[in-house]
């Protein structure tokens, strides 16, 4: 069975109380349980991973190497410096997804680089909490087709 793991970094606890102007109301509880849901409907098992702490994040992405098929990262501000994150994805040579739940390129402009988006095979921003399933479905697909 295919394992998803979805992973959130710094402040990401916080959804649906912080900034919900920005982020939204729908709380990172809400996201899980559509989630699950869905890996349910789709025989697929998911995990999900939150931290605060860079290296925590560094190495739990690396214990995932011969165990997830797919990751869904919301780095958080990482996405602006952390080249650790990027080397860490890269080379645990699963297929990654960046997700953002504003739309970090109509905001400040040091939100608009990614030092992440290279280490990902596609990126989904701007969409709120919805972003979470659309990510899910095209890790779906994109294991599917790796699966032949």
């Amino acid at each position: 069975m295919s394992l998803i793991v979805v992973l959130n970094g710094p402040n990401l606890n916080l959804l649906g109380s912080r900034e919900p102007s920005i982020y939204g109301r729908v709380t990172w509880a809400e996201v899980r349980e559509r989630l699950q849901h869905i890996a349910e409907e789709r025989g697929v098992e998911i995990e999900f991973f939150q931290s605060n702490h860079e290296g925590a994040i560094i190495d739990f992405i690396q214990g995932l190497s011969g165990r997830a098929n797919g990751l869904i990262i919301n780095p958080g501000a990482l996405t602006h410096y952390s080249y650790s994150l990027h080397d860490a994805l890269m080379g645990s040579e699963i297929p990654a997804i960046e997700l953002h739940l504003s739309n970090i390129y109509a905001r400040e402009e040091w939100r608009a680089r990614s030092v992440v988006s290279p280490a990902a095979r596609g990126v989904i921003a701007g969409l709120g909490a919805l972003g979470y399933e659309l990510a899910m479905e095209a890790m779906l697909g994109i294991i599917e087709a790796s699966q032949g």
